[in-house]
């Protein structure tokens, strides 16, 4: 089982099928402050929905596919964060993440970003981490910024989100700019 202590109050653990009740409320808390950005919520109305993505994720982690954790914050679930996938042939990874409402504005998320970012480069020895938010989505594109990512452009039109298009943002750090780059963020 996957456990990576960020540090007193926040650790990072290996999704489980028996986390999809509380995942599921804390969606359903934070369902319209969640939809602004992520298009699967509409599609997620029962824990039964994020059970079957549990599984998905767990059969990709059992294939070294992706890691997909729950952010534990003084041991209750916060959100989740990982690597949507991961690229061996290209030594790279994808993380994607999301908090519940009510645990934003507390840094946890920046440090469960740099905890991914610290192991994707010294555990996995990946040679490169990409972030992508929406152009428009300021609190999301805040963490890799202050994690001293390289902004690397824009992809046009990325994503459908509901109604529209949005842009994406593409952020990058290289396993050797990692240690003279990073910001110790506290």
């Amino acid at each position: 089982m996957f456990l990576y202590k960020v540090d007193e109050a926040i650790s990072l653990r290996l999704i489980d099928l028996k986390d999809a009740e509380q995942i599921f409320e804390l969606v359903d808390q934070s369902r319209t402050h969640l939809r602004t950005w992520m298009a699967w919520v509409d599609g997620t109305s029962s824990a039964e929905d994020i059970r079957a993505f549990l599984q998905g994720t767990m059969e990709g982690y059992a294939e070294h596919r992706n890691l997909t954790t729950v952010i534990l914050y003084h041991e209750e679930i916060a959100g989740t964060a990982g690597y949507n996938s991961i690229n061996w042939s290209n030594k790279t990874a994808y993380i994607g993440y999301w908090l519940g409402e009510k645990f934003q504005g507390k840094g946890i998320m920046t440090k469960a970003v740099k905890a991914l970012t610290d192991y994707a480069f010294h555990e996995l020895n990946l040679n490169k981490v990409e972030i992508r938010a929406a152009s428009a989505n300021r609190r999301s594109r805040n963490i890799p910024e202050r994690l001293g990512f390289v902004n690397e452009g824009c992809i046009r039109q990325a994503e459908w989100l509901y109604s529209h298009y949005v842009d994406h943002v593409v952020y990058g750090m290289l396993a050797g700019e990692w240690e003279t780059k990073k910001i110790e963020y506290k």
